[in-house]
């Protein structure tokens, strides 16, 4: 079952959030660096039970956003709801209701995968900790290994137990920041089961990635993330509508996700400029 197979839309189809159903909603968001404008007025909403892909080259300010989402780092301007929660005025509802992945798997290597889960169980206060960790080692078929120092892991392997941890306590909302890099072909499979599982059991996914095949694989509807701003964002079908389809050999040849992200981003001059179409949904 992949990703799309979770929604209640066929694949690419997408459905816009009806009232009640937004998991995250962002509004005009700012953030800088001294004088570096990381953030331009971000607008997204996530729908509840969805996987969005947010697109970007590395700097377009994909972790920066994160980090804002998961009350790690505060806005200067704007706002941000994660699960019906301020990021701000309601900071600790908030981070009961995410879990974050990041670019790298924070598992502690000494302790074993079981360790790892109770640990995090203990922190965040759940009632029966080893009942907690037997259940995610399961779901994420790490039961065998579960005794083993996650240091002998592979690096699919700590990747799973890396999102196993961040569902301890079952949040509704999950970010994963670039979750599969630096990870071979076979472990990056391994992760993107992994996150369809949690589409298919209603959890809400936000996805930074740099691979545009891991956003065609696992997103309901993708955004793409460039100079601080969202440039445009849909189910794969619609951006693939905002680029004229080649002609070759008489055939007609839709437009790849990549060749739609290099247009939009400005990097392939050939391509139509963006700035012409009617996108099916523009950022306010």
């Amino acid at each position: 079952m992949t990703g799309r197979d979770a929604a209640s839309t066929s694949p690419g189809g997408g459905t816009s959030p009806g009232p009640g159903t937004t998991a995250i909603r962002v509004r005009g968001l700012t953030k800088s660096y001294g004088d570096l404008a990381v953030l331009r007025g971000v607008d997204l909403e996530v729908a509840r039970g969805s996987i969005l892909a947010l697109l970007g080259s590395n700097g377009a300010g994909k972790t920066t956003l994160v980090r804002i989402l998961a009350t790690l780092l505060r806005a200067d301007g704007g706002s941000a709801q994660v699960a019906g929660h301020d990021v701000v005025g309601e900071s600790a509802a908030v981070r009961r209701a995410l879990g974050l992945t990041g670019q790298f798997a924070a598992v502690d290597e000494v302790l074993s995968g079981r360790e790892n889960l109770v640990l995090v169980a203990r922190l965040r206060r759940i009632a029966d900790p080893a009942a907690e960790a037997d259940s995610l080692l399961d779901r994420f078929s790490l039961t065998e290994a579960a005794d083993r120092r996650a240091g002998t892991y592979s690096g699919g392997m700590r990747r799973r137990l890396d999102l196993a941890m961040s569902l301890v306590g079952s949040p509704a909302v999950v970010v994963l920041d670039e979750p599969t890099t630096g990870l071979d072909p076979q472990a990056r499979r391994e992760v993107w089961e992994a996150v369809e599982q949690l589409a298919a059991g209603g959890t809400t996914v936000l996805l930074t990635t740099q691979y545009l095949e891991e956003a065609e694989r696992l997103a309901h509807r993708i955004a793409i993330l460039h100079g601080g701003r969202i440039l445009t964002h849909g189910t794969l079908a619609e951006l693939k509508a905002l680029i004229p389809p080649a002609h070759v050999e008489y055939v007609e040849k839709q437009p790849t996700l990549e060749e739609i992200f290099l247009a939009l981003t400005g990097n392939d001059p050939t391509k139509t400029d963006p700035t012409k179409t009617d996108p099916p949904k523009e950022a306010a």
